[in-house]
């Protein structure tokens, strides 16, 4: 997706796995909600809590009509904390942190973190015309995050979904980073934008993974602008829908420097309302080269002119230090389990929480607003 020459992310790739090991310690997926599967018994055993006995294992159907709904008897509440610079804040403890269910405080009875705890990615591609001016330098970025995230352990599996003009689940889930990659390889953007489908396949139609969304907890990285134009389902309905499957949703938008993208604050959402964040690798591009807006050319008034080896090695370093970002918050995030003290005569669709930390009130806490205390309507379907 950006410019061809590149001085990072066409090094050799033991070298660039290299450095992503430098941005972060491990692969930590987190327990999320188990939504259990009729009539099936699981193939793996069951895991045992800190506090208790976690909930059994689900087992993938082995045909594609079985719906699977997630419950909400523990609530699992992923969190990212970081200091006044940015930096993760790894020493904390079950007891350094509080959790506000409706302004009332609950018992956390599972704390983690982790970084050998399994996760399912699903990798979301914009695959649209918006893509072609950067391609080949994203398609790159994409590549490594891959390999970071699925390092061939059964613990860390993940899927491939496309969407241009329409959403194609390219890559089932699986452990083998190649077969992504492989796919990756063959595309070639084109064609108008279905995000919102994108995400509803990825709730909805995808081989399941035994423990699902406990063990592993379920992360979906949107590699795109934001930008719809085709869907038929809505920003809304796709926001509910990760939110009742406790998806967190992350992004490394693709929008240009220097343009307008109405589709931020949608992409925004999206990751804000599930408890993830995106990554702006070309947006601030120029602000630490000198002379920046102070050369102007027929490019437009940049430092760096477009085609330059410096041009291509300053937007391939955004990229990596954005896929670098996303892989250290899937790697360092606390997560917490609690069962929610609802009062079954007085339901409510949607319940606010709220995590903070009431000895050290000036770091940053990143964690879902919310969550929905029933089963999400139509719930997963697996797809061989």
């Amino acid at each position: 997706m950006l410019v061809s020459t590149m001085l990072v992310l066409t090094k050799p790739r033991r070298l660039l796995t290299a450095c992503f090991c430098a941005l972060a310690l491990g692969i930590p997926a987190i327990p999320q909600q188990t939504p259990p599967l009729p009539q099936q018994q699981p193939v793996a055993p069951k895991k045992v809590d800190p506090v208790g006995t976690a909930p059994a294992a689900q087992q993938p159907q082995e045909q594609g009509d079985a719906r699977f709904t997630a419950q909400a008897n523990d609530v699992i509440v992923p969190v990212t904390v970081t200091d006044d610079r940015g930096r993760y804040v790894s020493n904390l403890e079950a007891k350094d942190f509080r959790i506000l269910d409706e302004g009332r405080p609950q018992k956390i009875k599972f704390f983690s973190h982790d970084p050998k705890q399994p996760v399912v990615i699903g990798f979301l591609v914009d695959t649209s015309s918006a893509m072609r001016i950067h391609w080949k330098t994203f398609q790159e970025a994409i590549l490594e995050l891959v390999w970071a995230l699925l390092p061939g352990d059964p613990r860390y599996s993940g899927y491939l979904i496309t969407y241009g003009n329409s959403a194609e689940l390219a890559v089932n889930t699986t452990i083998d980073s190649e077969l992504i990659a492989a796919k990756l390889r063959q595309q070639k953007p084109s064609g108008t934008s279905a995000l919102y489908d994108s995400i509803y396949r990825a709730c909805t139609d995808r081989k399941l993974v035994p423990g699902e969304p406990y063990e592993p907890r379920r992360v979906i990285v949107v590699i795109g602008d934001g930008h719809d134009s085709v869907s038929k389902q809505s920003l809304d309905q796709v926001i509910e829908l990760a939110q009742r499957n406790l998806v967190t949703i992350y992004a490394i938008s693709t929008e240009n420097f220097g343009f307008n993208n109405e589709s931020k604050d949608d992409l925004e959402r999206m990751a804000n309302e599930t408890g993830g964040r995106v990554e702006y690798p070309l947006s601030n591009l120029y602000s630490d080269v000198d002379g920046y807006l102070s050369h102007p050319s027929d490019d437009g008034n940049y430092a760096l002119t477009v085609g330059s080896g410096a041009y291509s090695s300053q937007i391939s370093s955004g990229i990596l230090r954005a896929v670098g970002g996303i892989q250290g918050d899937i790697q360092m995030q606390y997560v917490m389990r609690y069962a929610p003290d609802v009062d079954p005569a007085r339901p409510r669709d949607y319940r606010r929480i709220r995590v903070d930390i009431p000895e050290l009130p000036n770091v940053k806490i990143r964690a879902k607003p919310g969550y929905y205390p029933f089963p999400a309507r139509g719930g997963f379907v697996t797809n061989q």
